[in-house]
């Protein structure tokens, strides 16, 4: 079985869009969408930081954001001597203009002439410009630099794993998370424990494929507030196609959610 994205039947605000309401750790789509919300920032200078990171925060005063750029679930705001970069881990949040939540939770806070950007409950480190230039850019399924090649290689280069677990693997499918991996097994017909290595080529390719397809759907439904309307197995109980009852496993060496059809999906 493999789902054409055309057959299967963003929530964030531009002041504030809070990633940890859901309690799962945001994906790549999720973050796009706050690089949209902070692009306004691009450009200015910051006037005042503050926020319980540990690391030297007032370096960054009187500096400019150069760029934000996105890598998986990763965000980075980047200066001219060096970035920062934001990972909102499981329950990481942000807002723009007003501060929304307590000190405690307020890791770091960005100050402009035109608005300030707070960041919640999540992982903030400063790291050197160099950094960005060893970052595999070409493994983010939402980038323009996306190498589905590589990927292909990668996938071929580890039979034993699960293709759960690859495709949850941030070295080869960057943004990918349990959402994406569920509802893209699921459109091509292959159950999570499957190996790699006993995939069928064109089973690898439509995995390959199908990462990058769904998260692009995921962002359409996402920026449509029609998410959730749109999971066919993920946190359901009932097969779309057959009616029989999905198996709910955790799965993999990461041990997470997994949703799926005995009947419709095949394990290699």
């Amino acid at each position: 079985m493999f789902w054409d994205k055309n057959q299967v039947v963003c929530s964030y605000g531009i002041l504030f869009e809070s990633l940890s309401q859901n309690k799962r750790m945001p994906e790549g789509p999720s973050i796009i969408l706050m690089k949209e919300t902070l692009q306004p920032f691009a450009g200015q200078q910051v006037t005042e930081v503050s926020g319980n990171a540990q690391f030297e925060k007032d370096s960054f005063i009187g500096q400019t954001i150069l760029e934000i750029r996105t890598f998986g679930k990763q965000t980075y705001l980047v200066f001219e001597k060096a970035a920062i970069r934001i990972h909102l881990l499981m329950f990481g949040s942000y807002s723009v203009d007003e501060q929304t939540k307590p000190d405690k939770s307020l890791r770091l806070a960005l100050f402009f002439s035109t608005g300030n950007i707070y960041f919640y409950t999540c992982s903030v480190k400063s790291v050197p410009i160099e950094y960005l230039s060893a970052i595999d850019w070409e493994a983010d399924v939402m980038s323009d630099q996306w190498n589905p090649k590589k990927a292909e290689e990668k996938l071929k280069s580890n039979p034993k794993m699960m293709v759960c677990d690859a495709l949850m693997n941030q070295d080869i499918f960057s943004g990918v998370g349990n959402i994406i991996k569920n509802e893209v097994l699921f459109r091509i017909g292959v159950q999570p424990e499957s190996l790699l290595g006993n995939l069928p080529a064109k089973k690898r390719k439509e995995l390959i494929a199908e990462a990058r397809n769904y998260s692009f759907d995921f962002l359409k439904w996402k920026r449509e507030f029609v998410l959730k309307k749109h999971w066919l197995v993920h946190t359901k109980s009932v097969c779309p196609v057959c009616g029989q009852k999905l198996v709910k496993k955790q799965t993999g060496v990461g041990k997470r959610r997994s949703f799926y059809c005995e009947k419709d999906q095949k394990l290699y």
